[in-house]
């Protein structure tokens, strides 16, 4: 299946909304824990997007992942490094589809930035995998930081120098 890779449209937003709320609802990958509304995913899109890419992975016609980058900390001394994000449709794992997206979203980013980081919860292999072999090293290790499903999570922080 051929994937396209896009910038994310306002449109994309009840797909987005999806997949990330199968990620709220049924993991801790994400530290959210009440569902979004394809409302709530267009206002992220349209904030997000007015400094950092985002994109959007589709086969078929139809959206099976996104990732964009967002601001990593608030000083301005921060403002050449980016953390990144992505998300896959649950079913959509192992067919070489995140490894596209990612690779898509580090080339918008590498003219502006110096620094991606990626914040992982742990565990999490498949993300740490990914990370890694596009050059991400561990950065640092922050133990029960995150409490959802009645269970304490450790996040890990890896990063890459472009």
């Amino acid at each position: 299946m051929e994937l396209l890779i896009r910038p994310v449209q306002h449109t994309d937003a009840e797909a987005i909304c999806a997949i990330y709320n199968y990620y709220i609802s049924h993991s801790a990958i994400t530290f959210e824990e009440i569902t979004l509304t394809p409302e709530d995913i267009k206002q992220r899109i349209i904030s997000i997007t007015q400094s950092y890419p985002w994109l959007v992975a589709e086969a078929e016609g139809k959206i099976i992942g996104y990732a964009y980058a967002g601001q990593w900390k608030l000083r301005s001394a921060y403002r050449h490094t980016a953390e990144v994000t992505i998300y896959l449709d649950n079913k959509q794992f192992g067919k070489g589809y995140g490894k596209q997206l990612f690779q898509a979203l580090i080339e918008a980013l590498r003219p502006n930035f110096h620094v991606l980081m990626g914040v992982i919860t742990l565990p999490n292999a498949a993300s740490v995998r990914l990370h890694e072999s596009f050059g991400f090293e561990k950065a640092g290790h922050f133990s029960e930081v995150g409490r959802k499903f009645e269970q304490w999570l450790d996040v890990g922080y890896w990063q890459k120098t472009l």
